[in-house]
């Protein structure tokens, strides 16, 4: 399944202007990254992915339309999905987005991987 590239252009306009700014197809979706490290993206079902600090999860977690990424059947802590319906207007969208920016971009830049030669 696609994401909706009008939904990925709305959150890739939030983030464009950060140092750091990349983006990268992944889980079916696109991710944002600043400094290599991951802040918010599209997920393939349409649902905003954003990261976060493991302690602010369960507050986050708590809010409107919010869910987790689960793996094994529990919270993957620090990994969140938004409900589209949560984050129609651009503040709400802007108010997640911002979380996501605020994490990643207070994390060490990661070092590009070294490609392998063939």
């Amino acid at each position: 399944m696609a994401y909706d590239e009008s939904f990925a252009l709305r959150v890739r306009a939030i983030l464009a202007d950060h140092p750091g700014f990349t983006e990268k197809k992944m889980f079916g979706g696109i991710g944002y990254m600043l400094g290599g490290n991951m802040a918010a993206g599209v997920h393939s079902d349409d649902r905003l992915m954003v990261r976060c600090a493991k302690e602010d999860h369960a507050t986050f977690r708590a809010e409107p339309g919010c869910g987790a990424i689960e793996r094994g059947g529990k919270d993957m802590a620090g990994w969140l999905l938004i409900d589209r319906d949560a984050v129609v207007d651009d503040a709400a969208l802007a108010k997640w987005v911002a979380r996501g920016r605020d994490y990643a971009g207070g994390l060490p830049p990661k070092k590009p991987k070294a490609k392998k030669k063939k």
